[in-house]
């Protein structure tokens, strides 16, 4: 698939994987939705890039403001045909026996609930134009526990079923619904995690982090037919042979 001309909507598009994702499909030459909560960020990165991209302040966990983001992506830009749901926290890192109930929902709200909203805000426009792409930024915590992380680990591991769920109801009506598990990045994630020092992964060396332009080119990658053989289900950056595919070093 070539994206230029395309509409591809970002949530949590601020900073790390969603702003570096808004910059390789805008230098492809889509038109780019960039969503956040962090206005300022967006607008930043919006002007940077040009006419080509708009910038939307949206709480992925309220399913009406998604609703409308995606609506002023299509009044602006005509349809949408990429969603590429990102938006996704890990704060506060807790103890299951110690977390606080309404933060730990809190990030099932984001994490979980923001991509269902996403998914459901984008299905029926992209059924109506003949098909779409819908990728979400999975985790390695989707396929097993890491201490501390138990909303993590709990969000992504549904939203991996939402994305075989999404192929299985609707990849007939060419949606391309694919998972992106990134491995460890180099984002203000990996900071929180760092400070935390509770599990083995925060004891990593920020050297063996990926850059964030990396799953940004995957994403990209994962656009085109030679990722169809992939819908619904989830490729991993740590993969040596995807990398290459996607013709990373």
């Amino acid at each position: 698939m070539n994206v230029a001309g395309k509409t591809v909507v970002i949530t949590g598009a601020s900073r790390g994987i969603g702003a570096e994702a808004a910059r390789v499909f805008a230098a492809a030459g889509a038109n780019v939705v960039l969503i956040a909560r962090s206005s300022e960020a967006i607008e930043k990165i919006a002007a940077e890039i040009g006419n080509q991209a708009i910038a939307i302040t949206c709480d992925v966990a309220n399913y009406a403001s998604v609703e409308r983001s995606i609506t002023k992506a299509k009044d602006t830009f005509g349809d949408v045909d990429i969603l590429i749901n990102n938006a996704g926290v890990i704060e506060p890192i807790s103890h299951l026996a110690n977390a606080d109930p309404d933060e730990w929902g809190n990030v099932i709200d984001i994490n979980l609930k923001g991509v269902f909203n996403g998914m459901r805000a984008a299905l029926p426009i992209m059924i109506s134009a003949g098909g779409g792409s819908i990728l979400t930024i999975s985790s390695g915590a989707a396929h097993g526990p890491v201490e501390a992380w138990s909303h993590y680990c709990a969000s992504k591991a549904a939203v991996k079923m939402l994305t075989e769920c999404v192929h299985k109801e609707n990849g007939a009506d060419g949606i391309r619904a694919i998972g992106l598990s990134p491995g460890t990045v180099a984002t203000q994630m990996q900071v929180e995690i760092k400070e935390s020092g509770i599990n083995p992964v925060s004891q990593l060396d920020w050297n063996v982090h990926v850059p964030a332009d990396w799953p940004a080119r995957a994403l990209l990658w994962m656009c085109g037919s030679d990722a169809d053989q992939y819908c619904g289900q989830e490729l991993s950056l740590r993969d040596e042979g995807l990398r290459k595919k996607v013709g990373l070093i």
